[in-house]
């Protein structure tokens, strides 16, 4: 098993990149995820990523990229809630590598 190195601490992470363990999520290791995979995490960005923590608060999944892009325009309009918005924000994969950055798992129906 890898390890992210946040502030001295280093957090497991599963086969894919993913924080083992949803409580070790924190601006420093979204910072620290998103680093590693080549992106500098704008306010747009965070806005879907704080979004993504509420969603999994609430149905206790990551949600694919049909329900995120559902979910994001009911919460912030259909501009940031098209594929194109969330496709370039998170390099053409949002489903996945925006669970990664929020700590949340992978979801389930992603390969």
């Amino acid at each position: 098993m890898s390890t992210l190195l946040v502030n001295g601490h280093a957090l497991p992470l599963d086969k894919d990149g993913y924080l083992a363990d949803l409580n070790d999520w924190s601006d420093v290791a979204a910072e620290a995820l998103a680093h590693n995979e080549g992106i500098h995490l704008t306010p747009e960005h965070w806005e879907i990523l704080l979004l993504l923590r509420e969603f999994y608060g609430e149905f206790q999944l990551s949600p694919a990229n049909r329900p995120l892009i559902k979910y994001v325009a009911q919460k912030l309009g259909t501009e940031k809630g098209s594929s194109l918005h969330l496709n370039l924000l998170f390099k053409g994969t949002p489903a996945k590598l925006a669970a990664k950055l929020a700590g949340l798992p992978k979801p389930t129906n992603c390969l």
